[in-house]
């Protein structure tokens, strides 16, 4: 109840303060607003669709390398971050029982896909500093984005309006030697749109065998040919060495939450990435009412990673294209949209195991030995969609959308021969995913909608493997159909914003790892799974004076989720809560800003204790974290601009899991590692300077 009584209090306080000064003027209105976390209806995205976004606003309110937090205000979305290169990205509870990445969601850059053939997302490849906002699309309604079960997640660029050049450069420091720069150059004119962008980070860490070093580039660019025909360009690379502490046992977090986990301390195990991202589009308007957005791309990921039971060397090339047409047409004396298109994503995957001699190796950490596998997978994935968007009274509108999608997996066994040779192939049969929405309009203070979707999820080519290696035919994809209604209220001339979403999602066909080595996993369809929650954002933005503005908030979200039936060998978990995922979060904050530039921004996190055996027999701790950042911005000279900010974490020094494993197991007789420690308090600093050429 703390964060609510938190909320009540700010308000109480803010009016309290206005109302002994009755008669000043309003003016406070005039400031540009430092954070706000708002579920809007994207337009051009997915019609009306709902969709929620955290932009540049929001993301100033935290250190530039915290982009969990950030996304991690908005209800019904989870990030569990065992380390800055190790991210889970769950929403509303899909993709809790993966066991160390993303998937079950479509991650994009703008019109581009990232998510690989096989359904993993990467977004720590991307620096905060060079997005403009992160949109999510909360289960499968963004028919023309995939229709995951979970969802999607669109990384949105920057853009120049400007006509103006421009360099800015942010650097922060702080605690384990963190050290980030981002220098950045800006263009714009009646035709080029340019941005160009440095980055580098590197910090020791919090934990043992933790250090992450990150150097990355982009190129951003568009140049309008003529009113009617635009080509954009667009250039990621990043190359990063990330040092794996991994997950550690009960025992261990109580004794001391800094140290790695043994094996990954003796092995000095770590990851080194080199990521490239290239695309290029063609932005064309037939007319008034019609124009296609076609784009390719290619993407390239060179992964090393020494591990204590093998060394992984791995190679992929992915490439495809992505083409949207967005149109428009009278109807009912009134105008309907509709959109339609086509993506094909293709890669190919060179992976092989070695021995890791690290034992050998006279405490030097990880040795190259013997290869062990050798193995190139093709994969394919095509997406076809179309919506219409109908208004079919002034207040009154309705979206009919389908999406189909084709997915193709081919093996190929180049180290084992004869017999013992596992070649295969898996060619899922094409499905459909319709989806309907509904959006009633009061008035602009009273909007709400209705949602009935279907979605699915792949298996990934490893997982459809049975325990002796070979395709297994009987994998089914998963299959959900949501079920949501929600909506948008404003009070008190829009001061206060209500935004709610109830929804049901019952699963199909569920997917579970069953683990049958250290690092060896299969999948099988264990079952059936209920998802039913509330996701609730409240705000309140008041003027205090005439230059000081606070706004207290409060993000919740319910999650309700259980097993219908889930049978694994002889375990009949049917009924039990969903592992992985907390039931109760609560975001919450009270936001400041004044007239000269400064601003001061402190939140609370808690997460409700999150359940680590399908039996339920062991849960995490529920915990609460409080992080608060202050800074200033001056506009000095018509040319020169700065900004200092400074920042606490955990501010309380909290010992917590910020992310877990599930169904851990001990090997030989150790005890199971099933958390990842959060930082303890630690502290940054930066500043920014910004030049008009």
């Amino acid at each position: 109840m703390k964060p609510i009584f938190f909320l009540l209090l700010s308000i109480f306080f803010a009016q309290s303060i206005k109302a002994q000064n009755p008669t000043q003027k309003d003016s406070i209105t005039m400031l540009e607003e430092v954070i706000l976390t708002d579920t809007i209806l994207s337009k051009h995205a997915t019609g009306i669709v709902p969709s929620s976004i955290v932009d540049i606003k929001s993301f100033q309110n935290y250190s530039p390398v915290d982009m969990v937090s950030a996304i991690n205000e908005i209800p019904g979305v989870f990030v569990l971050s065992g380390a800055l290169n190790t991210n889970k990205i769950t929403i509303r509870g899909i993709g809790a029982r993966a066991q160390y990445g993303t998937d079950k969601l479509n991650l994009y850059y703008n019109e581009i896909p990232l998510t690989n053939g096989t359904g993993t997302s990467t977004i720590e490849a991307y620096d905060l500093e060079n997005l403009e906002g992160i949109e999510v699309i909360k289960g499968p309604k963004g028919t023309a984005y995939g229709t995951g079960l979970g969802g999607a997640i669109i990384l949105r660029s920057p853009e120049n309006t400007n006509e103006a050049s421009k360099v800015k450069n942010n650097f922060t420091m702080g605690s384990y030697g963190l050290k980030k720069n981002n220098l950045r150059f800006t263009h714009s004119d009646s035709k080029l749109s340019l941005k160009v962008s440095y980055g580098h980070m590197e910090t020791d860490g919090y934990r043992e065998n933790n250090k992450f070093e990150r150097d990355g580039i982009l190129i951003n660019t568009s140049y309008q040919i003529n009113p009617k025909n635009k080509i954009l360009f667009l250039l990621n690379h990043i190359d990063y060495f990330a040092q794996i502490p991994s997950s550690i046992s009960k025992s261990a977090i109580e004794e001391d939450p800094k140290q790695a986990a043994f094996t990954w301390r003796s092995s000095q195990g770590f990851e080194d990435n080199n990521y490239t991202l290239a695309g290029f589009s063609y932005l064309h308007k037939f007319s008034s009412t019609l124009e296609n957005t076609t784009s390719i791309f290619y993407t390239y990921l060179d992964h090393y990673e020494p591990r204590p039971f093998n060394i992984l060397d791995e190679i992929t090339n992915g490439y495809g294209f992505r083409t949207r047409f967005l149109g428009s047409f009278n109807f009912l004396q009134k105008k309907a949209e509709y959109t339609f298109g086509a993506e094909l994503y293709k890669d190919e995957y060179n992976w092989g195991t070695f021995e890791n001699l690290y034992q050998n190796n006279n405490g030097n950490g990880s040795l190259l030995g013997n290869q062990l596998s050798n193995n190139k997978e093709f994969r394919r994935k095509f997406n076809g969609f179309g919506s219409i968007t109908l208004p079919l009274s002034d207040k009154f509108t309705a979206q009919i959308g389908l999406n189909i999608n084709k997915t193709h997996y081919d093996f190929r066994d180049k180290f084992n021969s004869g017999a013992n040779n596992k070649n295969a192939k898996r060619n899922f049969d094409v499905i459909a995913l319709p989806s309907l929405n509904l959006n009633y309009d009061f008035d602009q203070n009273y909007k709400v909608y209705a949602n009935i979707s279907r979605g699915f999820s792949n298996p990934s080519l490893e997982r459809s493997l049975t325990p002796e290696g070979v395709i297994n035919p009987d994998i089914a994809q998963e299959t959900g159909i949501n079920y949501e209604l929600g909506g948008q209220l404003y009070f008190f001339k829009r001061k206060f914003h209500l935004d709610m979403a109830v929804y049901r999602m019952d699963i199909k066909n569920l997917l579970v790892d069953q683990r049958i080595g250290e690092d060896q996993y299969v999948g099988k369809n264990a079952g059936s799974t209920k998802h039913q929650g509330l996701d609730l954002a409240l705000s309140y933005t008041t003027p205090i004076s005439s230059w000081l503005k606070i706004r207290p908030f409060i993000n919740y979200t319910l999650s309700d989720f259980s097993f219908v039936e889930f049978i694994d060998g002889d375990n009949d978990f049917s009924g039990n809560p969903l592992t992985g995922v907390p039931k109760h979060r609560f975001n919450s904050g009270l936001q400041m800003q004044t007239g000269n530039g400064l601003y001061w921004n402190t939140s609370h996190q808690y997460v409700d204790g999150i359940s680590l055996t399908d039996a339920n027999t062991l849960y995490s701790d529920s915990f609460n974290v409080w992080n608060t950042k202050i800074g200033y911005k001056k506009q000095v000279f018509e040319r020169f601009n700065f900004g200092l900010n400074f920042g606490v974490n955990n501010i309380f020094d909290a010992v917590y899991a910020q992310s877990v494993l599930i169904n851990a197991t001990g090997f030989g007789g150790s005890e199971p590692r099933y958390f990842y420690p959060g930082n303890g308090r630690n502290w940054y600093s930066g500043f920014s300077l910004g030049i008009k050429i």
